[in-house]
């Protein structure tokens, strides 16, 4: 090897500040791991089912704030570099640096802190809306999942994270594509239970178990018109749908988690 190839020597503080950085940036990809599996099983009701209690929202919440906080560290870490040293703006805009890895993970990351924000602030505004926005954690769990498989490759870790970082991703990825799956699909597998049988469009009842109801806004997502999340957090809904709306309110029924939408014959 030509001296002109050699290795730049690396400081003793940098390798500290870069094993620092990437035990960080492993429990970040950890906790995305586990905070996506249990925000799809708490969505879609899984967790009662298998468990017998009820999903807790809490335990995602828990989960994302770990993310965050541990992703937020890993950045941060750069800062204190003396080689090669990172500005703040470096850490803050996607590609200012150039370097396309680096520029996904702050992308993820930033959409990551959107999304757990715009959480926080859901009771004032419309939850359709929230949670067609809540499901743009799904790119930014893929960003930053390649954000550390690059990083892996640039670090010379892969064949150390291989393993570990292939049997994180699998349940997330196989979790993801279930929920995204048709009902009947799902009913064949023996993961959710086949709906009972519907009753006659004309004598379509609604009722809601309110001990039940978790206020998930799921029912709202897909019946607007027939269900709607109040300022105060509280289910209103309409007892007797309009005909046209009959597809709407039998697809929230199927999607509630808690199962708390229940379609009954009219009384006469």
């Amino acid at each position: 090897m030509s001296p002109s190839a050699a290795l730049v020597p690396v400081s003793p503080h940098d390798t500290g500040i870069a094993e620092a950085a990437a035990l960080s940036g492993r429990l970040t990809y950890l906790c995305m791991c586990l905070t996506l599996c249990w925000g799809v099983l708490a969505a879609t009701g899984w967790v009662r089912r298998f468990s017998g209690q009820d999903a807790l929202r809490t335990g995602h919440a828990v989960l994302a704030a770990f993310t965050l906080a541990t992703g937020t560290l890993h950045g941060l870490t750069f800062l204190f570099l003396e080689d090669d040293p990172f500005g703040v703006t470096d850490l803050l805009v996607p590609f200012y640096d150039g370097t396309p890895r680096h520029a996904l993970g702050i992308a993820g990351l930033e959409l990551v802190i959107a999304v757990s924000v715009t959480a926080g602030l859901r009771r004032g505004a419309r939850e359709g809306r929230w949670l067609r926005f809540h499901q743009f954690g799904y790119l930014a769990i893929g960003l930053l999942a390649v954000h550390s498989w690059l990083g892996a490759v640039s670090a010379g870790h892969l064949s150390v994270v291989w393993l570990a970082g292939i049997t994180l991703l699998v349940p997330p990825v196989l979790l993801s594509v279930l929920r995204v799956l048709p009902a009947p699909v799902l009913v064949r597998a023996g993961l959710v239970e086949a709906a009972p049988p519907e009753p006659d469009v004309a004598a379509l009842r609604v009722d809601v178990d309110s001990e039940r109801c978790h206020a998930y806004g799921v029912c709202q997502s897909e019946a607007p018109q027939v269900f709607q999340l109040g300022q105060d957090g509280q289910l209103e809904y309409e007892k007797r749908p309009e005909a046209g709306e009959t597809s709407n309110v039998r697809a929230a029924a199927r999607a509630c988690p808690m199962r708390a939408i229940h379609l009954l014959g009219a009384t006469r």
